[in-house]
């Protein structure tokens, strides 16, 4: 029977909140929601339950919860883990939308504590509620003033609300990130951990964050991601409402590597289909918590960047320097801006600055005041070949950095919506610029820590070209070379023979030189196995094949197949499709060294014809198809039509071809691999 549709507004905006295992005790952290939701603007009700107190907190306490009166819509089970599959239990009976278990000791401890985890999600499923954690540090919402939640960095204030929300598993980085962003002057709006996700997930919270009107930045901080489908879905969702999602996925070395059926396992990074849909639908990549807040607080204010183009004005040429290296290191440009900018900056800088990309305005500039370097900013970001700009501040504390603040506050705030985001980089003490620090904040300016950060958030939210998925895909028969048929992609002449004597006749029927290949089940990598011979002519044909017969182990057959001539050889592969998310495109350089040169591009399956090329464009060999010393030039447009034919395998089938040899005209499969789904590890 399928579970009625999740209450939200019930568990994020609750009319009351029972607490079931409340404490009186002075200094417990299991203290905190209480106080918190009494003392801090929550208007529900506030419903202690312990048996052991008629009151609690200046607050009537009832002995369970089936005593509580009125609806109950939201439980804190502020209890250990062997008494949360009761609490669950007790909270279905009173009719709540979901229970928030805090206490640990579930699957995080081993194979008993997954037992009592399964126990906790059967009893939800039973009794009609939903589960947040266990092992989490619950929510935060500062519309509703709903503080469910123990962790420390709930002391803060949390008065405001910033426009970021938060979702995450961990609560200790949760906490980290709720606590540097209120020390920032950037309260969230909504904040929650889902710790264990024994029910609800990372992906499930994020797409109600997404609905919500306050919130126009999302921080997501994933370790795993049990439905694909969802984040998928999350993904698609939260560009079309102009949400922008940061998201920080740890683990990711670990997430499911399985040993290589092919070389493209062997090579296809677990992470490939995840960082695909996420650049498809605009997702913000980070790497560290610091880049999650930090680009969260860039995004949250002004527009993205429309493309991969920095300026950098600065109060030292050093910095300008250091700042163009990180540029380049990300794959930024820094580009020349146009002479008519440059003609304007002259103007306004002195002699000994420079008006090239990087700006150095020189700390004489900031002795004349007037708001020069505000016009300097605003000339800048004003440049059409300018997609951000990034300021790099030196030492100008105190008075100086206050002035030069407001100077840049009044720009940015006088600009035009959609002008390309501005950033500014202060190598200068925190305590003699607070003041400064807090104006910039005001008019919505991040201020990083370092260089290397900035760089890295402004590498993360410029867009990279998307490759969606395009096109119908094709239903496989259980053969590898007739799958290739029903693909529509060239292959050699082939006849297969099982018995040495069979092999002359064969050899002759493909065009009197051959290349033989033993046939035997599990057999994938013939090359490594030796279980292939080259150029063989009629005569010599029955001694190989009785050769790969005897020689290879299980070999049960040999295939005889057209000697196709020369070419550039490529890896095309399709991935089908692992644990949920949808089929990857592999594309690279092929042959028996594959693994070595490591040359690959990927792509969401199907692909088009512009994804194909841009696959093969993006590839270190690519100058082999244009012909290398004195080759002549393969047929690319071939190639990329047999890509696209390769691409349309059906989900859950992994095909690869390697090589793929594109010669002077045409490009054909010589060898191909067809793995089921009862195959993989």
């Amino acid at each position: 029977m399928e579970r009625a549709p999740t209450d939200w507004p019930r568990i994020l905006r609750p009319r009351s909140v029972a607490l079931v295992g409340a404490s009186g005790r002075e200094g417990n952290p299991m203290a905190r929601p209480q106080a918190w939701l009494r003392d801090r603007g929550f208007t529900g009700r506030v419903l202690p339950v312990n048996p052991r107190y008629d009151e609690l907190g200046g607050l009537p306490c009832y002995a369970a919860l089936a005593d509580v009166p009125g609806p109950v819509d939201l439980v804190l089970a502020l209890v250990p883990a062997d008494r949360a599959v009761a609490t669950v239990e007790d909270a279905g009976r009173v009719g709540a939308a979901a229970v928030v278990v805090f206490a640990s000791g579930f699957a995080e401890v081993g194979d008993e504590g997954l037992a009592l985890q399964h126990a906790l999600t059967a009893a939800a499923a039973r009794a009609g509620v939903r589960v947040l954690g266990p092992n989490c540090q619950g929510l935060y919402v500062a519309r509703s003033r709903l503080f469910a939640t123990f962790t420390a960095a709930g002391e803060r204030p949390l008065e405001g609300t910033s426009g970021i929300a938060y979702v995450g598993q961990s609560g200790a980085i949760g906490g980290a990130v709720l606590d540097v962003a209120a020390s920032r002057g950037l309260d969230l709006t909504a904040w929650v951990s889902t710790g264990n996700q024994a029910d609800v997930d990372v992906t499930e919270v994020a797409r109600v964050l997404v609905t919500d009107p306050d919130v126009r930045v999302l921080a997501m901080y994933a370790e795993a991601l049990p439905r694909p489908d969802d984040y998928v879905r999350l993904a698609a969702e939260a560009c079309a409402a102009g949400v922008a999602l940061v998201v920080l996925h740890s683990g990711r070395s670990e997430s499911g590597r399985r040993a290589a059926l092919s070389h493209t396992g062997a090579m296809l990074p677990d992470t490939a289909a995840f960082d695909l849909v996420s650049r498809e639908h605009g997702v913000v990549l980070v790497d560290d918590v610091e880049d999650l807040l930090a680009a969260a607080t860039l995004l949250r204010t002004q527009a993205r960047p429309a493309g991969r183009r920095v300026a950098a004005v600065t109060s030292s040429g050093g910095a300008g320097s250091l700042a163009a290296d990180r540029c380049a290191d990300l794959g930024l440009d820094v580009p020349e801006l146009a002479e008519e900018t440059r003609e304007k900056l002259s103007l306004r800088i002195p002699a000994f600055g420079a008006v090239a990309n990087p700006v150095d305005v020189t700390a004489q500039l900031f002795n004349e005041g007037g708001g020069a370097f505000g016009e300097v900013c605003a000339l800048v970001r004003g440049d059409p070949s300018v997609d951000a700009v990034l300021v790099i501040l030196t030492m100008l504390v105190g008075d100086t950095a206050h002035a030069l603040a407001v100077d840049l506050a009044g720009t940015v705030a006088e600009a035009p919506p959609g002008s390309p985001p501005l950033a500014v980089v202060w190598m200068a003490g925190e305590d003699a610029t607070v003041e400064a620090r807090a104006v910039l904040r005001e008019a919505g300016i991040p201020v990083f820590s370092s260089l290397a950060v900035a760089t890295r958030v402004l590498a993360a939210v410029a867009p990279r070209p998307a490759d969606p998925a395009s096109g119908d895909r094709v239903d496989l028969p259980d053969d590898g070379w007739a799958a290739l048929g029903a693909l529509g992609v060239p292959r050699p002449r082939s006849v297969l023979v099982r018995r040495a004597a069979e092999a002359q006749d064969a050899v002759h029927d493909v065009g009197g030189t051959a290349v033989l290949k033993a046939v035997a089940s599990g057999l994938e990598h013939k090359t490594d196995a030796g279980a292939v011979r080259l150029a063989v002519v009629g005569k010599d044909a029955e001694r190989e094949a009785a050769d790969l017969l005897d020689s290879v182990p299980g070999a049960e057959a040999v295939l005889v197949q057209e000697m196709v001539p020369p070419g550039v050889e490529l890896l095309v592969s399709v991935d089908g499709g692992r644990g949920g998310w949808p089929p990857v495109l592999t594309v690279g350089r092929g042959g028996t060294e594959t693994e070595l040169h490591h040359d690959v591009a990927h792509a969401l399956a199907p692909a088009s014809p512009t994804t194909a090329r841009t696959l093969l464009d993006s590839l270190r060999c690519r100058p082999l198809l244009d012909g290398h010393r004195g080759a002549p030039p393969a047929d690319v447009e071939a190639a990329v039509d047999a890509i696209v034919r390769i691409s349309r395998a059906a989900a859950g089938r992994e095909l690869e071809v390697n090589p793929l040899v594109v010669g002077k005209t045409g490009a054909v499969a010589v060898d191909v691999l067809l793995a089921h789904p009862e195959d993989r590890p």
